[in-house]
């Protein structure tokens, strides 16, 4: 498995300043697979590898479309590196052997997609499973919660948008010469940039509030939708995980033991 390759600087975007959007007169256009690469691409997350660079997997259980018995292989992929390095000192305990030979390794977001989808164009049964933030996903419950909504039918990984203005549209920030709808891996970085729009502009962030989508349903939708919407968004990851790549970039490193 290659280690991560490239970053955009989305640090930089969360500086940016909002404005409300309008998803109006918009042609519909279907996301190329290059397109939906790009998008993804820029996004770290984490796997567990073994010595020979593989994403260590999990045989599953379960029953086929078919009802007929099953066993997949699933690899976690981890938003948070932290959560990684747990999952490797709880297999310390468990299977010490195993412990020694594996690492955590930063990969795109992109590359799990990719590795994903040749997977099942082969026949393979590789699955991976994305393991959330668990503070991420008590933010997301009770984001749902505040908005009136069922928080217990909430799964997968959540992403945090803001919404407001007098249309009720989707918040964005300027990249360059476009306007883009942020979806934040993590709601504080979200919370932030509002407290600092609101601080210079109260009259028009007082109204604006925080959705929650998650990011399984979010890919599924670039994969197989015609929707507008989906050529604007971009995904901001969690600032620590940047950080953490671009210092191992800079000590050319390619993973953790």
């Amino acid at each position: 498995m290659k280690s991560l390759t490239r970053l955009s600087a989305v640090l930089g975007i969360v500086a940016s300043s909002l404005i409300g959007p309008s998803l109006k007169n918009m042609s519909a256009l279907a996301l190329p697979d290059q397109e939906v690469l790009q998008k993804l691409t820029p996004v770290p997350v984490f796997t567990v590898t073994d010595k020979n660079g593989s994403p260590l997997v999990a045989s599953i259980k379960g029953k086929d479309d078919k009802g007929n018995a099953s066993v997949a292989s699933v690899a976690g992929v981890f938003i948070s590196k932290s959560d990684a390095d747990a999952f490797v000192n709880k297999l310390k305990g468990e299977n010490s052997d195993l412990a020694a030979t594996v690492k955590v390794v930063p990969v795109s977001l992109g590359e799990v997609y990719e590795m994903s989808k040749s997977a099942q164009q082969n026949g393979n049964k590789l699955q991976f499973a994305y393991v959330p933030i668990k503070k991420q996903v008590e933010s997301a419950k009770a984001v749902l919660k505040q908005n009136g909504k069922d928080a217990n039918q909430f799964n997968g990984v959540p992403l945090f948008m803001a919404k407001g203005g007098a249309d009720d549209g989707y918040l964005t920030i300027q990249r360059g010469e476009q306007q883009v709808i942020p979806m934040f891996f993590n709601k504080e970085d979200l919370q932030g940039m509002l407290d600092r729009a609101k601080s210079k502009q109260p009259d028009i962030f007082s109204s604006v509030k925080i959705e929650v989508v998650n990011l399984e349903g979010v890919i599924q939708a670039l994969k197989n939708d015609n929707d507008p919407f989906l050529e604007k968004i971009i995904f901001i990851p969690p600032r620590e995980s940047l950080e953490f790549v671009q210092k191992l970039r800079q000590s050319g490193g390619s993973g953790n033991r």
